[in-house]
């Protein structure tokens, strides 16, 4: 049996799929908002059973010998979150009662940490280097950057453990993200509706409009390395980034995201708004040297064959989920 939590979530959601595909269906998955609430997330999906993630410590202490590993995804994922209590017992103490888990009962586990953890980049995005180094932009960067450091303090330790600090990740089944989901989404979104798609001005002399530089992986290269860590022991523990390696423009999403659908680019300026312009980062790009240094398989999705694949394979099909 594997655990997934944040399973009706974006990221949890693929990472079913990925285990479906492989074969894999006794699955038991976990989240606040149950599958019928989001319906259409997991319709296809096969797995055991659903438990609510208030009942899932005693869930699995109940099964804990049937248990192979957990892929711990749950979390509070808006960087616009201002209620730091909240991410504290949602990102940070929850996380650690996960570990306390897999730890006494010698349980692999994956978690998810962020790229946003390294702050507005001005010490780099080696994930080799230690976090106290790093001053996240946001709360939400803060709740994951807490319990990086939490972990990386245990003595007592899951047998495996693997921390994913996720870059601009995008793909299908982030539907229900709202502000948050992939400017990829919203700009197939805005393009469908008018033709057009509204991307932000620069206010750095560095960079000119449309140049701000992302680290954009497709959610099929990430779900497809949390498999192959949790299959391979030979892994080393530790955190690990998990971005494309090589940072791309906004302008390369458009031109990528307009040719899929077969339209002429049309771009409309924007001003950032006052709130986070001073969070705003320029440039963000993933150090992937640790983790292809463990035999895991090299990113398959580089941005123009993601976002077509993104495109026709699912936003522009009448079932677009995985």
């Amino acid at each position: 049996m594997w655990i997934v939590t944040g399973a009706t979530g974006f990221i949890g959601s693929a990472l079913v799929w990925e285990l479906n595909e492989q074969g894999e269906t006794d699955i038991v998955i976990c989240d606040h908002v149950p599958p019928g609430e989001r319906g259409a997330l997991l319709k296809k999906r096969k797995y055991r059973e659903f438990v609510k993630a208030d009942a899932l410590f005693l869930f699995m202490e109940r099964h804990a010998a049937e248990i192979k590993g957990v892929y711990h995804m749950g979390a509070c994922s808006s960087t616009t979150e201002t209620d730091e209590a909240y991410l504290q017992r949602n990102n940070v103490e929850y996380s650690q009662k996960v570990w306390d888990f897999c730890a006494r009962h010698k349980k692999p586990l994956i978690y998810a940490s962020s790229g946003a953890t390294y702050g507005d980049g001005k010490k780099g995005f080696d994930d080799a280097t230690s976090p106290a180094e790093f001053t996240p932009l946001n709360l939400y960067g803060w709740s994951k950057l807490k319990f990086d450091i939490w972990a990386l303090a245990q003595k007592n330790t899951p047998p495996r453990w693997y921390g994913l600090r996720f870059f601009n990740v995008y793909g299908p089944n982030e539907y229900h993200k709202g502000d948050m989901s992939s400017v990829a989404f919203k700009a197939y979104n805005q393009i469908q509706a008018t033709g057009r798609l509204k991307l932000f001005k620069s206010y750095n002399p560095l960079y000119k409009d449309g140049e701000q530089l992302r680290d954009f992986v497709y959610v099929k290269d990430i779900t497809r390395w949390m498999r192959e860590m949790m299959s391979t022991p030979s892994v080393q523990s530790g955190i690990y980034n998990m971005g494309y390696g090589k940072a791309r423009s906004w302008l390369d999403l458009a031109r990528a995201t307009f040719a899929s659908m077969g339209q002429a680019l049309n771009i409309d300026w924007i001003e950032v708004p006052a709130n986070i312009r001073d969070q705003y980062q320029y440039f963000t790009e993933a150090k992937m040297d640790r983790l292809l240094a463990q035999k895991l398989s090299s990113p398959q999705w580089p941005l123009d064959k993601g976002i077509t694949d993104y495109v026709t394979q699912h936003l522009a099909q009448k079932d677009p989920y995985l």
